[in-house]
């Protein structure tokens, strides 16, 4: 009897039940669909914003579930700097940074293009840059072969592992990769969030690398979701929903994988996964609508360029207090200068003088 639904003779033909999923799928389909429009409606400099918080976390927890902890700053300064963003007071980041945030940018700022093999080892390469995972050597850039023997997925101490998942064999590769990547790039009548879904199972299941194939199949996911979307800019990250549930996603995984091809409690899980990640959203970018909501209040006040240039470092967390001095310092201004932007501001009651005098004076967001 098949242990593993790849060995199953009617694999890869998943079925659902589209009735079971029907009322999950819309709601899901009208969230993602108003926080689309929600995050439009903010203006261009804070839909930057936003996509620069969302990838930064997509790539950092995307690399956690995995168990390897990036810089958060260098996550920062990489998307920044290929997006075309001010990174200029943001460390350079290393060559593995690099690699993860140039797999998850290439898949989601150009969802449109084919997804082929060749592209997939581009993805690969990047993730392993030296050619190893840890202080092992891989194949990179290519399928995995069988001279390390089968591709398992295990854990446990040595000597005493438990088995999770055994992968199809190395000779299955090319001709199961082939009808994937049909799959992918052709034309189905299948919700595109549905697709997401079934393409992550399915690639992970081939797990067709050495290593990575996780970090990938998500990738291989976002790209789905964006193209669900059909748009680049990413308000959200599965990944790190994916990440908070992670021990669900492993355990439903294994048991999907032993299963037969009824995929409706995949497809149920992963749905649900996405409707909270936009409940995380929520908490990412509470930053940028806080600044919106700032902006819309004071739309009508009379700002200067460096007033709302301070008036933005200060929405974003002004590290100390904010002086005159400071003001005249950041801003290559005249102390008189300075003080007279400070009290413009005041005077609208937009800034407030803390508590304290004189020399020390120092200014905060009013209700901050």
């Amino acid at each position: 009897m098949p242990t593993y639904i790849h060995e199953l003779p009617e694999w890869p033909h998943f079925q659902w039940s589209q009735d079971q999923l029907a009322k999950l799928l819309a709601a899901v389909r009208l969230r993602q669909g108003r926080l689309i429009g929600r995050m439009q409606a903010l203006g261009f400099p804070l839909q930057e914003e936003a996509v620069l918080s969302t990838l930064t976390e997509d790539v950092l927890k995307s690399s956690e579930i995995e168990g390897e902890i990036l810089d958060k700053d260098q996550v920062r300064s990489s998307i920044a700097r290929r997006l075309g963003m001010d990174a200029s007071a943001l460390p350079p980041a290393d060559r593995n940074v690099e690699g993860v945030v140039e797999m998850m940018l290439d898949a989601t700022q150009k969802f449109r293009d084919p997804l082929t093999a060749d592209r997939l080892f581009g993805w690969h390469a990047s993730l392993f840059p030296t050619g190893r995972s840890g202080m092992s050597k891989i194949i990179v850039g290519a399928w995995r072969d069988e001279k390390s023997g089968p591709m398992q997925v295990v854990s446990g101490a040595y000597g005493r592992e438990k088995v999770h998942y055994e992968a199809p064999v190395a000779g299955r590769l090319d001709s199961e990769m082939n009808s994937f990547l049909d799959w992918f790039n052709g034309e189905q009548n299948i919700d595109p969030v549905i697709k997401a879904a079934l393409a992550h199972l399915w690639f992970v299941t081939i797990h067709p690398f050495d290593d990575g194939n996780g970090r990938i199949a998500r990738a291989i996911a976002d790209m789905a979701l964006a193209r669900s979307e059909d748009s680049p800019q990413r308000f959200y990250s599965m990944s790190a929903q994916i990440r908070l549930e992670r021990k669900a996603y492993y355990d439903l995984l294994e048991a999907t994988q032993k299963g037969d091809l009824d995929v409706t409690e995949w497809l149920d899980w992963f749905l649900g996964c996405l409707d909270r990640a936009f409940d995380g959203a929520e908490k990412t970018l509470a930053a940028v609508f806080q600044k919106a909501e700032f902006w819309k209040k004071y739309a009508a006040a009379k700002i200067n360029e460096r007033q709302r240039d301070i008036l933005n470092r200060l929405l974003d967390g002004f590290e100390g207090k904010l002086t005159s001095s400071k003001w005249a310092l950041i801003e290559k201004c005249s102390p008189d200068t300075a003080l007279r932007d400070i009290t413009e501001l005041v005077d609208q009651r937009i800034l407030v003088k803390d508590a304290g005098g004189g020399r020390s004076t120092s200014y905060s967001l009013a209700g901050a």
